[in-house]
């Protein structure tokens, strides 16, 4: 029986010109300068102005991504990004699909919060290998969840990284090349309702006109208890989350060539390429993007390529973790390949 395969075809980012730095951030918080760049892991992040929205930062990073690609060649169109759009209830795959002129895709959304441009790679790889008229397929994901941050409340510290900002990728039926593996996903419940944005959900429908101001932002039910369930497992959910992707691929972990991560903190990230047997010119750090939602591993590749890090041959392994919880891996074999 022929084997069909999946690939990355292109990859295209954008991230808007205003900049939130850490003195910016040690200011807005009361937080000295120092602990923000050296334990939060904080040099800056990037922040749309409000004139800019999550689908136009989409639309900007498809087309970079399409690369001169006629859009009218894309089957569909895919939004995996931030849940905070241009509008409550909106499509916004639907209005990406409709700004780049891609007049023959369909559009729907895959949400699953910092996780789901990681797992999305496995979710369309199944489906345009379920269905050949799916041939070329275009995955965005767009966060300006900046706007959700409050800097005034420290109990929502860890999301102080939060960036603005968006990344595309082609995904190509029987490309041949830059092909997408398997991925594994580790889901624990018991995090769901730890972060949320109180004022707005069908929970608080009749209290609108009651909603603080506090309210309108992402807010941490108790940090503490969070922290308590939360830190003895982070670690040890990212390395296994990796693994069993590499497993689950036919690879071992002295295979993986380059480690693609969500932002995090540098000891984080020297903590999984020591686990893997890596260097750091294996990996990129996110310090001048902050955390774009699910678009940081997409933006981990494209960084890894103009660097001369990812090159063809290596064994890419992406990681994401979304709150609520999930952790999520997929493996990508670089380069040209059969399968």
């Amino acid at each position: 029986m022929e084997k069909h395969n999946v690939g990355i075809r292109s990859l295209g980012s954008y991230v808007p010109e205003g900049i939130r730095d850490s003195f910016y951030i040690s200011e807005a918080s009361g937080i000295p300068e120092p602990v923000i760049r050296e334990k939060f892991g904080i040099k800056l992040v990037h922040k749309a102005g409000p004139e800019e929205s999550v689908s136009a930062m989409g639309v900007k990073a498809a087309l970079r991504a399409l690369d001169g690609m006629d859009p009218k060649e894309l089957d569909m169109v895919v939004y995996c990004g931030s849940e905070y759009k241009d509008y409550y209830m909106f499509n916004c795959a639907a209005k990406i699909k409709y700004d780049i002129g891609a007049d023959r895709a369909v559009a729907f959304e895959i949400h699953n919060l910092c996780s789901g441009g990681v797992y999305g790679l496995k979710v369309l790889k199944a489906m345009m290998l379920q269905d050949p008229s799916l041939r070329r397929v275009l995955m965005v994901s767009s966060s300006k969840e900046g706007d959700l941050i409050n800097y005034k409340d420290t109990d929502s510290r860890f999301m102080f990284n939060f960036g603005d900002g968006a990344a595309a990728v082609v995904l190509e039926r029987d490309l041949g090349r830059n092909v997408i593996l398997e991925s594994a996903m580790i889901a624990d419940g018991q995090f769901s309702t730890d972060v949320y944005v109180p004022g707005i959900g069908c929970n608080n429908r009749d209290n609108f006109d009651n909603m603080t101001y506090e309210d309108r932002f992402l807010r941490v039910r108790d940090l503490k208890d969070m922290k308590s369930r939360l830190d003895p497992v982070t670690l040890k959910n990212f390395c296994g989350v990796m693994e069993q992707a590499v497993a689950n691929s036919g690879y071992t972990n002295s295979d993986v060539g380059f480690i693609a991560p969500i932002c995090m903190k540098k000891s984080m990230l020297v903590g999984l390429l020591d686990h893997f047997g890596l260097t750091e010119d294996k990996s990129f750090l996110l310090e001048d993007y902050g955390h774009c939602q699910s678009a940081d591993c997409f933006i981990s590749m494209e960084e890894g390529l103009r660097h001369g890090r990812l090159a063809d041959g290596d064994l890419v392994v992406t990681i994401s973790a979304g709150t609520g919880y999930t952790w999520a891996s997929t493996v990508i074999r670089w380069g040209p390949c059969d399968g």
